[in-house]
């Protein structure tokens, strides 16, 4: 039998303080997965694919993703986890204050799982990361391999 752990929450955003409400709703939503938060996507693209074993040696399950960063593009990131045969599987929820139709059509022409736009109504983003946490209770990423 494998031994397994629980999943990590990977949440690139460089906004310190959507970062906190994202968190304490996803915390209230009673999820109390490990969330790892990078301000950048260069850090968290270094998290995701230069981990010591390769790409996702951190199993995460799930992606929270900010498109306007500092140093580089959203959808960008997107499409490298999307593009990659393991994380590919991983969802994907694009947070940001972009509304233009043509972008959210990207996003989701990308392999994004759901857009929501901020400000958020974190009533019902409680509710889709409760429903998550659903998802994310029952599933578990195995131990790399010794």
């Amino acid at each position: 039998m494998t031994d397994h752990k629980p999943v990590t929450i990977v949440m690139i955003e460089d906004d310190e303080g959507h970062a906190r409400l994202i968190e304490r709703n996803i915390r209230r939503a009673g999820i109390f997965n490990e969330i790892k938060h990078f301000r950048d996507g260069s850090s968290g693209l270094e998290f995701l694919f230069k981990a010591d074993a390769g790409p996702v040696l951190n199993g995460p399950a799930l992606i929270l993703l900010d498109l306007n960063l500092p140093d580089m593009s959203g959808t960008d990131i997107l499409a490298r986890i999307k593009g990659h045969e393991v994380l590919k599987r991983t969802p994907v929820v694009v947070l940001t204050t972009t509304d233009d139709k043509v972008e959210v059509q990207r996003c989701y022409d990308l392999g994004c799982n759901v857009y929501i736009t901020k400000p958020v109504n974190y009533e019902a983003f409680a509710e889709a990361i409760r429903q998550l946490g659903l998802f994310l209770a029952v599933i578990q990423v195995p131990e790399a391999a010794p």
